[in-house]
């Protein structure tokens, strides 16, 4: 099984092709933490002592929460998961996390930006696995 932690090139020249004149983007995020988090080749940000990948997954939050708000980004919701209701038995979810950027040019911006990216490696410490589904609303239906 294949595990998900970055964006291939093609599904983001995708994402830009669909969403960029589409206004807002609503990222859903599926998470599934590592036991124990791995901070190999990110010795700068490794803390003092060993830790969950849930509390890596904590510390890239706090560090980034600054970095959302200042691309006029929001978390709409962040919560624990298991399995699905619909959905293979087989996966599972610690986490789901959604989040609203102003468009997909300010979600590019914050992505790239060197305050981001200086704290971005726990995310990758944290993570065994995960999925990430930009959405635009339909506003026919609202």
């Amino acid at each position: 099984m294949s595990k998900h932690l970055d964006a291939r090139p093609e599904a983001g020249k995708e994402f830009y092709q669909t969403f960029h004149d589409k206004g807002k983007v609503v990222m859903l995020n599926l998470l599934k933490f590592r036991a124990t988090a791995d901070y190999t080749n990110l010795e700068e940000l490794k803390p003092g002592k060993e830790i969950s990948g849930e509390d890596a997954y904590q510390l890239y939050m706090e560090s980034t929460l600054p970095e959302l708000k200042k691309a006029g980004s929001r978390i709409i919701y962040y919560g624990k998961s298991r399995h699905f209701l619909i959905g293979p038995g087989s996966e599972r979810w610690d986490a789901v996390l959604l989040v609203e950027h102003e468009s997909v040019l300010k979600f590019m911006e914050l992505a790239q930006s060197p305050d981001y990216l200086k704290k971005a490696g726990h995310r990758t410490a944290a993570l065994e696995d995960s999925r990430l589904l930009p959405s635009n609303e339909m506003k026919d239906y609202m």
